[in-house]
Formats: structure tokens, sequence, C-alpha cells
């Protein structure tokens, strides 16, 4: 069962707001074989433009679920919230349960929904690498990260931390700021 964390930015989260937005959410529960105990973080934000900005990441044991939305209504912002997160989960079904078979996991983390395996087949596209690359990870400051990552004409850099000698990502967000990813190992 998800555990709702629901935090405001320049907006009053209402019960009415929580009530919406639990129940869109636990909508996608029925796409679990056995509802993870999960926390669901739910962020609104809203602009003086009068826009709202939802974004939902529910982390899980083996995957992240992770959508956002601007709207000039938040709860048509949550409703395609739930859409985008519906089609994630059914684009990906049956190749994260094949991924987790591989791995071991006896039970599939999505079931076999028959109204949506249908439709799913026609689309059904296999991830292909049509590139790869191959480069040393020298060790820089992140400023730096971002100065190779904007000489190469790139969206994201990756580089060894030279002061934690950990493997980070730095990218260029949508508005044009940057953003960065510190990388940790699992214990």
């Amino acid at each position: 069962m998800f555990r709702y964390e629901i935090h405001g930015d320049n907006i009053t989260v209402t019960d009415a707001i929580r009530n919406y937005i639990e129940e869109k959410l636990s909508k996608l529960e029925r796409y679990f074989t056995e509802v993870p105990d999960a926390n669901a973080h739910v962020k609104i934000k809203t602009y003086q433009d009068s826009k709202a900005k939802v974004e939902v990441t529910i982390p899980l044991k083996n995957l992240t679920l992770r959508a956002e939305e601007r709207h000039a209504d938040l709860y048509a912002a949550v409703d395609l919230i739930v859409e985008k997160l519906e089609r994630q989960v059914r684009k990906h079904k049956t190749k994260v349960n094949r991924k987790f078979r591989e791995k071991g996991v006896e039970k599939d983390v999505f079931p076999a929904l028959p109204e949506l395996d249908a439709a799913e087949d026609d689309q059904q596209d296999e991830m292909e690498i049509i590139r790869s690359k191959q480069f040393d990870l020298k060790p820089m400051d992140s400023e730096e990260a971002v100065l190779q990552m904007n000489m190469l004409g790139h969206d994201f850099f990756i580089f060894n931390d030279a002061e934690t000698n950990g493997t980070n990502i730095v990218y260029r967000r949508n508005d044009g700021k940057y953003g960065l990813i510190e990388t940790s190992t699992e214990v």
C-alpha cells in the first residue's frame, strides 16, 4: 500500500487536494501483483503565471516510477500524471517482469492484465542500442564537468568527482539550469 508524502511550494495542500491526489494515485496499485509498501512523494508547486507543476516519484525496491506535469489546473495536472504513470507501467510491464525473472525474482512485479496485453503486444518495441561509446572518466569537479559538457554541446556529462572519487553526472535541465546526479553504491 502506498503512503503519501504531499508537499506544496507556494500552495497550501488542503484536505480536498490531498484526498484527490491519494484517490487518483491509489489507482496505480492495481498494476502490481503485490502492492508494495512504498512512499509516493508528491510535490506541488504553483507559479506566478497561475500554472501548477505536479511531480510524483514512487521509489520501489527495484525500480522507480516518476512523472511530472505542468498545467493551469492543478486537478488536471494530477489526472495527467496518473495517465503518464499508467502508460509507463503498461509500456514496460513485460520488460520489467522479464528482467526480474532473469535476476531470480520469483513473482512478476506487474500482473498480466488481459485488457492491456493485447494492445501492448501490438506496440511492443525492443530496446535496441544502436551506438556505443567508450571514454575515460577524468577526475574533476562539477563546475569543470559543466564546462566540458557545454564545450561538447551535450545535454549531460559523466565524470569522476575529484573529491569523492564517485561517478557523477551533470545535465542541462529544461529550465536552462544545471543538475547534478551523485551516485552511491548500495550496501
